[in-house]
């Protein structure tokens, strides 16, 4: 039974098409990576599958989850999976929380809405959140702007996970942060994810993260889907002209920073 599965997806903004009859799946436990250049739709198929798009989009086709049909365009129903079955990790942690709201609130919502603790209950477990995901003592009680930017996104990655959900779908999660904080916040969502077993889908532009954190990958280019398989499969040996343009973009870069970095030393 597919954890997640995404069948003929098509979004369009007026005449604009910006998904264009995607369908793949994903298996429980399952590392799912997305690639392609900025406009491609990886975004916007992330947040069709939450049922997030902004107003004015118009959705075909259908998401299941464990082969159940989730109810798109049905606020009330969607939020009963939100943050439990399936949850995401926002590209910008700081406009992702509310800025007015102390870090263990934000936590305990999905806990109270998901788990029925009570409210001092949610605010231990949002503690002990905290804890799990790295951050100081001091942050649960801390408003997001007292926060470094990977200390948010780990706020960010607590939020998401409290819940437990089945399928976590992380956009861009450290393009705005540091590379030293970058490489910490991989490694807490590969640490995490595998001990939860979340299946996981991870956007990404840089493809070194991508290979190094999935299992599996999909091309998109102007909303098609024009390649998918294996990460090591599709990397190593691009078969769709648009992917071969990536990877090679993506070789020249890397030689590119080892050429600088070493002329610095």
């Amino acid at each position: 039974m597919s954890a997640l599965r995404i069948e003929n997806l098509t979004i369009r903004f007026g005449e604009r098409t910006v998904v264009d009859g995607l369908t793949f799946g994903m298996d429980h436990g399952e590392r799912v990576g997305i690639i392609g250049e900025s406009g491609s739709g990886k975004t916007m198929t992330a947040l069709a599958v939450l049922d997030l798009l902004p107003p004015g989009a118009r959705v075909q086709g259908g998401v299941l989850m464990d082969e159940q049909l989730l109810p798109l365009g049905n606020d009330a129903a969607m939020s009963r999976f939100r943050g439990s079955r399936m949850a995401m990790v926002f590209q910008e942690p700081l406009t992702a929380l509310n800025p007015l709201m102390p870090v263990w609130k934000q936590i305990a919502i999905p806990l109270t809405l998901h788990t029925n603790c009570t409210r001092t209950e949610a605010r231990s477990r949002a503690a002990e959140w905290c804890a799990r995901v790295g951050l100081p003592e001091h942050a649960a009680t801390a408003y997001p702007h007292q926060l470094s930017g990977g200390q948010r996104q780990r706020v960010g990655i607590a939020i998401a996970l409290c819940g437990n959900p089945h399928v976590l779908i992380a956009d861009e999660p450290t393009s705005a942060l540091d590379v030293t904080v970058q490489r910490e916040i991989l490694d807490l969502l590969d640490r995490i994810a595998n001990e939860t077993g979340t299946a996981l889908i991870f956007i990404s532009h840089d493809l070194a993260v991508v290979k190094a954190m999935t299992d599996r990958v999909l091309v998109m280019q102007g909303g098609l889907l024009v390649e998918q398989g294996m990460t090591n499969d599709v990397f190593d040996d691009p078969r769709h002209a648009y992917t071969q343009k990536l990877v090679s973009s993506a070789k020249r870069s890397s030689m590119a920073l080892r050429q600088l970095t070493g002329e610095m030393t």
